[in-house]
Order: C-alpha cells, then structure tokens, then sequence
C-alpha cells in the first residue's frame, strides 16, 4: 500500500513537472501594445517602455510591474528614412548615453531586405521631445548578407557597437559612433539548419557578456502556428569579450548553430521573444520579452508584456 504521505509528496511536485520555466511576473495597466519591448528607468524613478506598433509606442509606469500607461509616439510623422515601412517602425531599442536618451529603431517590411536602422535622440525620453536622426548608416538591401532590422546598442567601455539582424546570415555586429556606422559588419550568430533568428540583445554580468536572441516563428499565430517547438524562443551564448567570439553552455559556436535555451513557450505562455535585459535596481537583472497567452488569443495584437528574474549563480542565464 502506498503511504500517504508519499502520496502527497508526489501531488506537491506536480507544478513542477508541468514547467521549469516561470510565470511571468505581475503586470497592471496597459500590458498589450508591446510587441517587441525596450525598457528604461529615469533617474526620478519613472519606467519607459518602448515598442513596436504605433511609429514606436511609448508607455510609461512607476514600477516594473505597472500600472503601464499609454503616452503616445516616439515618432508621430514617421522616420525620415527614405524606406518602405517609414510609416511602421519596429523592434526599438533604448539606451542612455551620457545626459541624452537613444532609441535605435528599424525600417522595413516584412520578408525583405530594404532595410535601415535609425535612431532618435532626447533629453527626457516624454513624448513630444524626440528628434528623429535618421539613418545610422546600417543599411541593407536584396542580395547583401545581412538585413539591417533589430538593432541593440552595447556599450563597451566607450566603445559602441550596434548587434543586429534577422535571418539573412543570422546576426551581425557593427561598430558605431554611436549615432553613425564606424566600421565594417561581421557576424556574430548564425545557425543554417534553422535560420529564423533575430533581436539580438547584449547583456554584461560579472565576466562575461550574453548574447540573448529570439529563435523561430515570431508572428500569425492566429493564421498560422508553426511545428511544436519552432515558435518564438529565447536562447543565449556567452563570451568573455563584447565582440565575441560566443559559444552556447556545450561550447558550441554561435556562428554554428549554437545556442543555450532561456525561455520557451510554457504552461500558457506561447512563443515568449523580442527580448531584452535590465538591471533593476529593485529586482536585479530581469528578462523581458513579449509572449502570447494562450488563454486570450493568439494575435499579434494581443501579445503581452512579460519579464521574469534572471538567475546568472551557475554561469547561465536561468528564470
């Protein structure tokens, strides 16, 4: 007979086996509209979340967990880049230079290679206060190695580099000014039995530098859910230096496919990416990402604010 204290002891381990993973953290107010989020806290303690959608959506809080408001445009007349998509601005990016705020934004549409990254500049991040600066020189176009979407800014002492990129040859790295392109692009991620990576994100803790990216199919969910597995996924390589080379937690090359899972889809969380990673000053480093929950729906529109804490103690990155 079974005793039943064993009994419950294995009932009590059933969360468990369902997900290793955990549920996202508590978000209040406008959790919606973030496909492709970029988060920032002021000096006064204010958060501001930037996103995909709405020539760049800017919502701001008073906390990581809400309640998120809705502001308005980073850029409400569109980018003066000369590009298809001008109108539709993707993936930003911020990060705080000195006294000056910089969202590096791209300009595209979907499935080509007519792309640009631009970037914006402000003293205060408010809507109203933004000067579109246009093309940071990192372009792209049908037949060239790369495509030039995705940007994330990395700050390596002084040094600037953008980390971009989306199918085309996987990801890439270019130096900059860190307004203009300064140097020659290399690749940094590339995996040719599963080229569908893209949103790189550079991410320092203790001695090495983390190059989280998303993996699979971000977007249509609703028209068209790919194979188990092949959604939106976060993964990671690592190196000790900022511009590479990276390998996974096997030592794996990312150049060669390599590419240590973060964050999966889960319990209801589907196809969690777009992500990024902030040092807050009251949680420590956390993970943020859009995701669909499968409760709701599976639109583009209806995709989610998530982020969860980061666990770096075994060397990787665990939520």
């Amino acid at each position: 007979m079974v005793k039943l204290s064993a009994l419950f002891g294995a009932v009590a381990l059933l969360p468990a086996l369902v997900s290793a993973y955990a549920l996202p953290e508590a978000c209040s107010g406008t959790c919606t509209n973030s496909h492709d989020p970029s988060i920032i806290r002021r000096s006064d303690g204010t958060y501001f979340r930037f996103s995909t959608g709405g020539k760049i959506a800017i919502h701001t809080a008073p906390s990581l967990t809400g309640p998120w408001t809705y502001k308005g445009a980073l850029l409400p007349s569109g980018s003066s880049i000369n590009l298809a998509g001008n109108k539709d601005l993707w993936a930003p990016d911020v990060a705080q230079i000195g006294s000056a705020f910089y969202v590096y934004y791209s300009v595209s549409t979907f499935g080509v290679q007519n792309s640009a990254i631009g970037v914006a500049r402000s003293t205060s991040m408010d809507v109203g206060t933004w000067t579109d600066l246009g093309s940071t020189g990192v372009t792209s176009s049908t037949g060239m190695a790369y495509n030039a979407i995705d940007g994330n800014l990395v700050n390596d002492n002084g040094n600037y580099f953008l980390t971009f990129g989306s199918f085309w040859n996987g990801l890439q790295r270019v130096r900059v000014t860190p307004t203009q392109k300064n140097g020659d692009v290399y690749q940094v991620a590339f995996d040719s039995s599963d080229p569908a990576m893209e949103g790189p994100y550079v991410f320092k803790y203790g001695s090495y530098y983390f190059l989280f990216f998303s993996k699979g199919q971000c977007c249509g969910y609703d028209q068209s859910k790919p194979a188990s597995g092949k959604e939106y996924r976060i993964m990671a390589c690592r190196s000790t230096s900022a511009v590479g080379p990276f390998v996974d937690k096997a030592g794996k090359s990312c150049r060669s496919g390599g590419g240590t899972l973060v964050l999966p889809s889960h319990d209801w969380v589907y196809g969690p990416g777009g992500q990024g990673v902030y040092q807050d000053p009251t949680y420590g480093p956390v993970l943020y990402y859009h995701y669909v929950d499968t409760r709701i729906g599976y639109a583009d529109g209806q995709k989610k604010f998530g982020w969860n804490k980061i666990n770096f103690s075994s060397g990787w990155p665990v939520v």
